[in-house]
């Protein structure tokens, strides 16, 4: 009798310890769900906490547009309510981010993708129409193309079936997923069709991501920051400059912007989803399993984001595309089983 009330007694100090990682030690928690990261996820992200806190059902969640970035560094900061439950992500969470969770104590990830997204190139509906290639893109922004320096000033420097006028493009920041994407699914791959230069990725690869993915600093290119307006506003002020951002906001703003062909190919939302084209990425959330069941509502609502992507859900009339049904299927499975993810998924 005695071991057994002293097993229910460690029980209860293991259960206790444990809601008090998640709520700060506080003996108590907040009940609105926190959620930071991506400037793409964002209006999504939105959406859904919108809904999920329609007629008061459930306190609403407070979000911030950090970027991926800096949304990972706060996301994987610690356990407890002064740390955020989710991380919106345009990008894949790096194996380097998951072990600075792990080593701050956040030892259960889980990892959810939520839709498709495309990096789309953008102008103003009246400026010049032109397609672009990857490497004519690479070319025109990255700080040392092939490894030499960048002395192209006209979009005719490049190629002289480009416009002859001043390259200038408004972009995301180092920080934004949407950054990471396009250096990894656009320069990257221009980058590569130089021989030398993709040979780099196995002998040097410092120096290749350097060559490959280093955006120029000299005003050619121009962080824009976390505000996709910022860039719309941009292009109708000056149409001869050129927009990088997720398709889902060339989608809302249409009556401003057109997509420019990568490869022959639109940022549509039939193409992105084929594969068809260049820009295409996943989108994810990342969530706490230890926040769940002591932050309210918080699995319910990851729940509530995967309904609203399915193909006829309002997150794809916002925008968004639907992953495939094996993907979506599988994210059900891993949300109502909670499985976290292994770093070595990421290496």
């Amino acid at each position: 009798m005695l071991r057994q009330l002293a097993f229910l007694a460690a029980a209860s100090l293991a259960l206790s310890a444990c809601q008090d990682q998640a709520s700060g030690g506080q003996g108590g928690t907040r009940s609105e769900i926190r959620i930071v990261g991506s400037s793409t996820v964002f209006p999504f992200a939105k959406a859904v906490a919108e809904q999920f806190s329609v007629n008061g059902s459930n306190p609403s969640p407070i979000l911030e547009s950090t970027g991926t970035g800096g949304g990972m560094n706060l996301f994987c900061a610690g356990v407890g309510a002064d740390t955020p439950d989710i991380e919106n992500a345009s990008r894949r969470i790096k194996a380097s981010e998951l072990e600075l969770c792990q080593s701050n104590g956040v030892t259960e990830v889980v990892e959810v993708q939520i839709g498709i997204d495309g990096i789309a190139i953008a102008q103003a509906n009246n400026g010049p129409s032109f397609s672009l290639t990857p490497v004519q893109i690479y070319k025109a922004i990255a700080e040392r193309p092939f490894g030499k320096e960048n002395n192209a000033k006209n979009w005719s420097d490049i190629d002289p079936t480009l416009p002859n006028f001043a390259i200038n493009v408004y972009g995301p920041p180092s920080t934004s997923g949407t950054r990471d994407a396009l250096t990894e699914l656009i320069m990257e791959v221009g980058c590569i069709t130089d021989p030398e230069t993709k040979a780099l990725k196995e002998s040097n690869k410092t120096e290749f991501e350097a060559i490959c993915h280093e955006v120029r600093a000299d005003g050619a290119y121009v962080d824009a920051g976390e505000n996709d307006n910022l860039i719309v506003q941009k292009l109708k002020a000056n149409p001869n400059s050129i927009g990088i951002f997720g398709y889902s906001f060339l989608e809302e703003n249409l009556d401003s912007v057109r997509g420019i062909p990568v490869s022959g190919v639109n940022p549509t939302y039939d193409a992105i989803a084929s594969g068809e084209y260049p820009g295409a990425r996943p989108l994810y959330i990342y969530l706490k399993k230890q926040h769940v069941g002591v932050i309210p509502g918080l699995k319910e609502y990851v729940l509530e984001f995967l309904n609203a992507g399915t193909r006829d859900g309002y997150l794809v009339k916002a925008g968004l595309i639907a992953s495939p049904d094996d993907v979506r299927e599988n994210m059900f499975e891993i949300v109502n089983n909670m499985t976290p993810l292994a770093i070595s998924e990421l290496k």
